[in-house]
């Protein structure tokens, strides 16, 4: 079955980095588009930033850009995304997911997802 395994997560302060990573395994990775959504206790689940199958597109919210990067790597079955300068504003828990559709950035576009994990900035 399709699984999607997010790690990475914890607890930084602001200003700082961390690297998520998102396994995949069940179908083809490079056949679907990847992406990274985040949500904070009491709000929505919100769009981060989806990449293409090949890799050579992206895209990232504005809230995040400049900051944030998604990349993946389809011999790893691997999507990442680098986060940097985080601020409190960041914390929330981190999803990954996959598309067979278009670059909707709808959640309602993605088909499978991971479990989350938890990013954590402190003041």
């Amino acid at each position: 079955q399709v699984q999607l395994v997010e790690s990475g997560g914890g607890l930084v302060q602001a200003g700082g980095s961390l690297r998520l990573s998102c396994a995949a395994s069940g179908r083809t990775f490079s056949s679907y588009i990847m992406g990274w959504f985040r949500q904070a206790p009491g709000k929505e689940r919100e769009f981060v930033a989806h990449i293409s199958r090949g890799g050579g597109y992206a895209d990232h919210a504005d809230s995040v850009k400049g900051r944030f990067t998604i990349s993946r790597d389809n011999a790893k079955n691997t999507v990442y995304l680098q986060m940097n300068s985080l601020k409190p504003e960041d914390t929330a828990v981190y999803y990954c997911a996959d598309s067979s559709g278009g670059y909707d950035t709808g959640p309602r576009n993605y088909d499978y997802w991971g479990q989350g994990t938890q990013v954590t900035v402190s003041t």
